[in-house]
């Protein structure tokens, strides 16, 4: 059964997530945002987070003037998936870690490699 969680307890586990993140690496992040949705786009209903923007390692002298790189994370997929609340915990963690990899040019299928489904 889905876990039930509002959506400022979840945003509480997102941030606790970033504090888990390294300074060494969140102070690297350049000209990102991250935000809570509850639900994925259309089309996406299992989406648990998603990367929109540059990678880091993909800019290059010519990148200027652009909107902030977006991390969403999905609350109600997350809360689809999970059976307790420390499932949520940990679910929003590896989330977060995913999505701020993309940040950093790092694809899903070296995450996989590396444990980060």
């Amino acid at each position: 059964m889905p876990v039930e969680m509002s959506r400022e307890r979840f945003e509480e586990l997102v941030a606790d997530a970033l504090d888990e993140v390294p300074q060494e690496l969140l102070n690297l992040m350049r000209n990102v945002v991250i935000l809570v949705e509850d639900e994925s786009p259309p089309g996406e209903p299992e989406l648990l987070g998603l990367y929109e923007g540059h990678a880091l390692t993909a800019r290059g002298w010519d990148y200027a003037g652009v909107l902030p790189d977006r991390i969403t994370i999905y609350r109600h997929p997350i809360l689809r998936i999970c059976d307790t609340d420390d499932d949520v915990v940990e679910e929003v963690a590896v989330t977060v870690v995913h999505e701020i990899a993309h940040h950093f040019g790092i694809d899903d299928h070296r995450l996989h490699e590396l444990g980060w489904g």
